[in-house]
């Protein structure tokens, strides 16, 4: 405001606004016009930005003008929309509701221009409620509170009369349901609570009361046509006028009332009765198959939205399939078409991804968060064990069991190696259900795994006396897991200068070792070592838990203030991934063990680091946590490698005993003998023929090219 305009008085200055309210009443009503005009719309812009809000006390009546906006939009509210609702009924209500909420957005589109100045400073200033959000809840405090019950309830009538054949509007039905999702501003909750959850027990009431009269005038397979045609006509509802997070739930309401659960006799009943029919208990298993997949497809739907999706899915799975198998069981007297049926619906959404996993990898994890200390899952031991046979049963529905077995082996090295298995007992067992499950060769290198690890605390305790008859000077804490070769996943090795600490300490062991084992080598494996270091910083010592190549970057330190990064490359002769993760984890990671010149969080190899010995931390023991790694894509490369040797050794087997065969009948047995593992690619199987011919294993038959002879 310039310096010789004369300040506005409050009540001169809303009295303009309230003309510019009145004005847009009428608007709303269409009794003049349809819109402001340019030099109206300027007037009162100009007026609540210029004249009212930025003038200083005391004519700054931001506050009042805050609380003068709220009671005009109450006040428009009582005197004007409240009537116009209390005397209509029905759907005349409804169709009220959605013009008056129609014309308040309009009101409140036009508000907010007029005071945007007052919510973009006064209020978010003041940290008040936004105006948008205050006319949100005006409307919802002044009508949409005492009539959403009403509302639901009519609602619920029109659905429950299109149920019954009859038309219904369903735009204005899109346009109420609207209204909640718009109030609540995205969010479903006020959805949920306030019409979704009586919308969902109407739906129970209604089909609760239509399938006790089904049940009685209809014979089992119209019972199911009935059935049928209701959940498509519900799916169909959701895509015309509901929340699409709605279908679920009325699928649940469909299992409990009209499907399976629950209904244990009604199931016997129908049973009984189909017997009766030619090929009738035919036609329930397809049925049966059809719900366990759609079943089992929305839990596959959900895990991709949940935070912990892939092991919610595997404790999910195995529950459905505890339900279904019982209702197989029970109500269908163990006949095997049902059987099949349940097996046939299993293989279908077990064998699809799951939140971006495959189920074996889920399976594995699973796995992994009961048998590993400190996992997610805190169950006893009877549980555990009871939980591990139905994991299994789940497993036998996967293709890929070779894809479960090397992420399982990967996770079982992990708890090993770094002392984090809960019980090896519970190990042994699930091995022995896999072993029991899918042969000796399904679990002979995890076993060996386990076995290795008794061996090698053996080895530890002989090698300690060792040491301590050598020398009383023992200033290194150092224990090795001899591990066999062919058993264990690959891990990674480089040839890492160690510090002289470290050197002797292996020194030592290799020393103790060949006094004993003379006629094996080892090879180390640094990475998958840690250590302990005690670190000595300003405010005080830290006892640093590390990985052996995070050790010996960081004792590089004792003999240098300032290393570059090529300096400490050349010093361990690391390869530049491994220098680069080492070093962030050190420098740019949660623990700033290292300062990094120039201080960001990229390393580069023009970087240069020293100790941070201001370092500080609430704790005195404190694992250093390398940056995570993608494991999966070397896990399935090692597998698809391991299938091309099996398949190669199933031909060969197969060959060897038949001679010469043909082509559809030898790729029909492999098939059949590798399925106890993994379904084979027919591609796949057809290029290791041709490989095996190449390498002079087979041959093809000249005169029909599609017979092989085995060359012994």
């Amino acid at each position: 405001m310039d310096q010789d305009e004369t300040p506005i008085a409050l009540e001169d200055g809303w009295r303009d606004m309230e003309a510019g309210i009145a004005r847009l009443k009428r608007i709303l009503h269409g009794v003049d016009g349809t819109s402001f005009t340019s030099q109206e719309y300027i007037n009162l812009y100009t007026y609540n930005h210029f004249q009212h809000v930025p003038q200083k006390p005391p004519y700054d009546y931001s506050e009042q003008l805050y609380k003068r906006y709220k009671q005009a939009l109450e006040e428009y509210i009582k005197s004007t929309v409240l009537p116009s609702l209390t005397s209509k009924h029905g759907e005349f209500l409804l169709r009220e509701l959605v013009e008056r909420w129609k014309n308040h957005k309009v009101m409140v589109r036009w508000l907010t221009r007029f005071f945007h100045y007052l919510d973009r400073y006064y209020v978010s200033r003041k940290l008040l409620l936004p105006l948008k959000e205050l006319d949100l809840s005006c409307f919802h405090d002044l009508v949409f509170g005492g009539l959403k019950t009403t509302l639901t309830t009519i609602v619920i009538d029109m659905v429950d009369n299109e149920r019954e054949g009859q038309l219904i509007d369903r735009a204005l039905l899109k346009d109420v349901v609207g209204i909640y999702l718009e109030i609540g501003q995205g969010s479903v909750s006020l959805y949920e609570l306030d019409f979704e959850k009586a919308f969902c027990k109407g739906t129970t009431d209604y089909y609760s009361k239509k399938a006790q009269t089904w049940m009685l005038e209809d014979s089992c397979p119209q019972y199911m046509l009935k059935v049928e045609d209701s959940l498509q006509k519900e799916k169909e509802r959701v895509g015309h006028y509901l929340h699409a997070s709605t279908e679920e739930k009325l699928l649940e309401v469909f299992n409990q009332v009209l499907l399976l659960d629950g209904k244990s006799e009604d199931l016997s009943r129908m049973y009984r009765l189909f017997s009766k029919v030619d090929a009738g208990l035919f036609h329930v298993s397809k049925i049966f198959k059809e719900h366990v997949k759609e079943e089992g497809m929305s839990l596959l739907k959900h895990a991709a939205d949940a935070a912990n999706g892939t092991k919610e899915f595997v404790r999910k799975a195995i529950e459905l399939h505890d339900k279904q198998l019982a209702y197989v069981t029970n109500c269908f007297q163990d006949n095997s078409a049902f059987h099949k049926a349940l097996k046939a619906a299993f293989e279908d959404f077990c064998n699809k991804d799951v939140a971006g996993c495959t189920s074996a990898e889920s399976l594995a994890s699973f796995c992994d968060s009961i048998l590993r200390k400190g996992g997610s899952e805190k169950l006893s031991d009877e549980v555990v064990e009871e939980t591990l046979d139905k994991v299994v049963t789940i497993l036998t529905y996967i293709s890929d069991k070779d894809l479960f077995v090397e992420f399982h082996r990967k996770k079982l090295g992990k708890r090993l190696l770094f002392d984090k298995s809960a019980n090896n007992e519970h190990e042994r067992s699930l091995l022995s259900k896999l072993k029991q499950y899918f042969g000796g060769q399904f679990t002979l290198k995890m076993e060996n795994m386990i076995n290795d690890v008794t061996t090698a605390k053996d080895h530890q305790t002989k090698f300690e006396d060792y040491m301590s008859k050598k020398s009383s000077d023992h200033r290194v804490d150092f224990s090795v897991t001899v591990l066999q070769t062919g058993s264990w996943p690959s891990y990674k090795t480089s040839n890492i200068n160690l510090p002289s600490e470290m050197i002797k300490c292996v020194e030592n062991f290799k020393d103790y070792y060949n006094s004993n084992q003379k006629s094996k080598r080892l090879t180390w494996v640094y990475s998958m070592g840690n250590c302990n270091i005690v670190a000595k910083f300003d405010a005080k010592p830290f006892e640093l838990i590390v990985t052996t190549y995070q050790a010996a970057m960081l004792l590089l330190f004792n003999g240098s203030e300032r290393l570059s990064y090529s300096e400490i490359v050349t010093q361990l002769n690391l390869p530049d991934d491994d220098a680069m993760r080492l070093l962030h984890s050190l420098s740019c990671a949660k623990y700033k063990i290292l300062n990094k010149v120039p201080s960001n969080r990229t390393i580069s190899p023009n970087d240069v680091f020293q100790v941070n010995h201001k370092f500080t931390d609430k704790m005195r023991r404190i694992k250093v946590p390398l940056p995570p790694t993608d494991e999966k894509k070397k896990v399935v490369e090692d597998v698809n490698k391991d299938k091309r040797f099996s398949i190669d050794a199933s031909i060969v087997r197969i060959m060897k005993s038949r001679k010469v065969m043909g082509h559809q009948q030898l790729v029909a047995e492999c098939v059949e003998q590798l399925s106890r593992m993994f379904k084979p690619d027919i591609k796949i199987i057809k290029r290791r023929i041709e490989d095996l011919i190449s390498r002079e294993y087979l041959e093809r038959d000249l005169e029909t090219a599609n017979t092989y002879r085995y060359l012994a």
